[in-house]
């Protein structure tokens, strides 16, 4: 099978796979998984090896991808199929990792967990609340995180594996050097529609055959206008009256769980003296602190942890579960500048003092202390308008009446597609209810929602249309706009031809060169990036000849005259970039060679 795998790579080349493996921007730039797993048929895009792939999951990371400005919504079509085939990818590769005993325990879960910068503090330490609201904002429940990060590392380790199988050898290092240090000079010149004698007309035969070559670019998906309410928890706190009292109690109760910085004076008992002993030796302390000596100096004189005792019993900022049970009990118990009762651990007893709350102040707290104090307030309030919007919508025969019920805004949209939607539409599950059966043609008002913990939905169809090819008069002007694009794109390849002909053939036709000199395959330059790389695989010239080529720059044709191809200057930093950019290429092909066994291998099934 690895002879099969190695063979497969080599006629791949060095691709780059889409996708596959990214998983620090897989797991934080990435939509809600939650729900994903499991589902019917009906519900999947997919089935890979029996294991299906939800339809939502492929939604929601098209969504994301055009909510973020990557790719424009007239490429939805385009990027949908490419998001699938990179799913199936990832499915593809997680089988194969599991199947070959590839294992992550609990304890390194958690270890990832913890150490990831996105889970931490200012100070690097790990924040159960950033968690908390990180995975809340991405929609990500805990467990259906872990299970996300769980398979991505599986495919990690499965792409580390391969890599360092693979090698290369020196003389293609030295000539992907030689490729990557090479320079060449030469001319310019952009054709653009000014350049030609008239614009070229569409007839309304051209017209007639592209609207019927393209016609799955002019479809209109089935579509639906919808009434919908929104609960929100958040909306309900923004209206609660916080008093300072409120906030002041608030803060001083998140003293019970803050980081604190702590000093102690143990005195152990066993082989030198009893457990009395010690006792009446600390009880002897606390006497002396009563009469208002320093704990610091009496750690000095009286402790036996060697360790802290010059330094006060000093023993840093401390969190929860770092002294055990006993120990935590008492010094989360204390205010600042308090002392505990005699404590008993393990290795001794112990009196406790606070000398510091690792908290913000008071101030620095007081937005995010109102925040949470409003949500606590209204949290009864907002379950019970949760219950009454599930009472109310299940018996309503209309939104309106459930909106004035509860004190709800009822909004409504245009016409909205399963794919083509934004805002709260765009949450996960929202679309799928609005097409399910009850909802679309009973006519019902749907389940309720629920977005996330602080947002419950309802929605209801108010009109629907089938997806239909929409006919060529109503997206007229985008086909004739499409149709002379690509006529003219044809005439001006058509002029660079017969130039470049001319060229060749001695003439020297009045042409506006432009010139680069000396340009690398790494320089940063204004040029188009297809212009470059045209130049690039236009072969060397002989002699003092010029070699002529072209390229295609979106609505130009670019003329190029290559003039000369310089070696380069050898360069130390350059060539390790190399010899590490060829081990990459060459892990790369290997891991797309396994994505082509495996695909070749699976049962997959698209719907």
């Amino acid at each position: 099978m690895l002879q099969s795998i190695r063979d497969r790579s080599a006629s791949w080349g060095a691709k780059i796979i889409i996708g596959a493996v990214v998983v620090a921007m897989a797991l934080f730039g990435a939509e809600s998984l939650v729900g994903l797993l499991g589902g019917n048929d009906g519900d999947s895009v997919a089935k890979v090896n029996g294991e299906s792939i939800p339809r939502q999951q492929l939604e929601l990371e098209v969504q994301r991808a055009i909510r973020s400005g990557q790719v424009p919504p007239e490429q939805e079509r385009e990027l949908r199929s490419q998001m699938l085939d990179s799913l199936i990818s990832e499915r593809l590769l997680t089988q194969y990792a599991e199947e070959g005993g590839l294992h992550l325990s609990e304890s390194q879960i958690d270890q990832l967990i913890v150490n990831l910068p996105e889970f931490q503090d200012q100070d690097g330490k790990f924040s159960r609340e950033l968690f908390r609201n990180r995975l809340s904002s991405a929609g990500f429940t805990p467990l259906a995180f872990r299970d996300q990060l769980r398979a991505d590392m599986k495919r990690r380790q499965l792409q580390q594996g391969l890599a360092v199988s693979e090698f290369s050898l020196e003389s293609e290092e030295r000539r992907l050097a030689a490729l990557q240090r090479q320079t060449r000079s030469f001319r310019h010149h952009a054709l653009t529609v000014d350049d030609l004698e008239s614009r070229p007309e569409a007839s309304e035969q051209e017209l007639q055959a592209y609207y019927e070559a393209h016609a799955d670019d002019y479809q209109r998906p089935e579509q639906v206008k919808l009434a919908y309410v929104v609960l929100d928890r958040e909306q309900m706190a923004e209206q609660a009256d916080v008093s300072e009292q409120d906030l002041r109690d608030a803060w001083n109760a998140e003293a019970a769980e803050a980081d604190r910085r702590v000093s102690h004076i143990m005195v152990r008992f066993g082989d030198q003296r009893t457990r009395q002993e010690a006792e009446a030796r600390l009880e002897e302390v606390r006497q002396r602190l009563a009469d208002g000596a320093s704990f610091a100096d009496l750690a000095a004189e009286y402790s036996d942890d060697t360790s802290t005792s010059d330094e006060g019993g000093d023993l840093g900022v401390i969190s929860r579960g770092f002294f055990g049970e006993a120990f935590d009990e008492a010094a989360f118990s204390l205010g600042e500048g308090q002392v505990s009762d005699i404590v008993e651990t393990d290795n001794g007893l112990h009196l406790i003092k606070v000398t510091e709350l690792d908290r913000p102040s008071f101030e620095e707290s007081r937005d995010r202390l109102a925040r949470q104090v409003a949500r606590k307030q209204v949290s009864t309030a907002f379950d019970d308008r949760a219950q009454r919007l599930i009472d109310e919508s299940f018996a309503a025969e209309d939104l309106q009446s459930v909106a004035e019920e509860l004190n709800l805004e009822r909004k409504t949209t245009d016409w909205v597609s399963r794919q083509n939607v934004s805002g709260v539409l765009a949450e996960p599950g929202v679309m799928r209810q609005a097409f399910t059966p009850d909802v679309l043609e009973e006519g019902f008002n749907s389940e309720v929602i629920e977005l996330d913990e602080d947002r419950r939905m309802v929605l209801r169809v108010l009109d629907h249309r089938e997806a239909t090819t929409l006919p060529l008069e109503e997206v007229r002007s985008q086909v004739v706009e499409a149709v002379q694009a690509q006529k003219t794109r044809e005439a001006l390849e058509n002029e660079a031809d017969r130039l470049i002909e001319a060229l060749r053939s001695g003439e020297t036709p009045a042409i506006d060169w432009q010139r680069t000199e000396g340009l690398s395959r790494q320089d940063d330059t204004d040029l188009a990036q297809p212009v470059v790389d045209a130049a690039f695989r236009l072969p060397h010239p002989e002699a003092d000849e010029t070699v002529y080529g072209r390229a295609i720059d979106g609505q130009r044709v670019v003329l190029i005259a290559l003039d000369e191809v310089a070696e380069g200057q050898v360069d130390e930093q350059s060539e390790a970039f190399v010899a590490r950019m060829a081990q990459q290429l060459r892990s790369q092909a290997a891991v797309n060679g396994l994505l082509g066994f495996l695909r070749e291998q699976a049962e997959i099934k698209r719907f």
